[in-house]
């Protein structure tokens, strides 16, 4: 696979938007661990190598452990996750694949139990911004391997 272009070089403007919304999540109060279990899964489910790598590696940094990172595609099979990540887990597998059947009343009912009203819309607005880059990073076909940790 040969890289189109880079999104972050082509598009300044988008790529301070972009941020924006990524430096929003420092304020929400969710654990920074469970966000990046959030953006490992989407990007699972997206197919964003660009991501995965990414995000995997800054997991690791902040010291997720690997065997989490490594079952996250199963956590449904998997002891490793505590309720509340699992429903945000579901929660983003829900809102990646909105077309497919929305976000249920009876999850956010779920949601609603672990985490309150600003709390769902902060969770829905990281699951937003990671599908967002994503897109990007798919579309213009980034490559995944050069990546390192800033220790956020």
């Amino acid at each position: 696979m040969e890289q189109r272009f880079n999104f972050m070089q082509t598009n300044q403007e988008v790529v301070k938007l972009m941020r924006q919304l990524e430096e929003y999540k420092k304020t929400t109060g969710i654990d920074m661990k469970l966000i990046e279990l959030i953006k490992i899964r989407a990007s699972q489910i997206n197919g964003c190598a660009f991501c995965l790598d990414m995000h995997t590696k800054d997991a690791r940094a902040m010291g997720e452990t690997e065997q989490r990172i490594y079952c996250l595609h199963a956590w449904r099979e998997s002891p490793f996750y505590l309720e509340s990540e699992r429903i945000a887990l579901e929660l983003t597998e829900a809102v990646t694949a909105i077309s497919e059947n929305g976000v249920p009343d009876e999850l956010y009912r779920r949601v609603r139990h672990h985490f309150d009203e600003k709390q769902f819309i902060d969770l829905v607005t990281i699951i937003i911004t990671i599908n967002g880059w994503n897109r990007l990073a798919i579309s213009s076909n980034l490559l995944p391997g050069d990546y390192k940790p800033t220790g956020k």
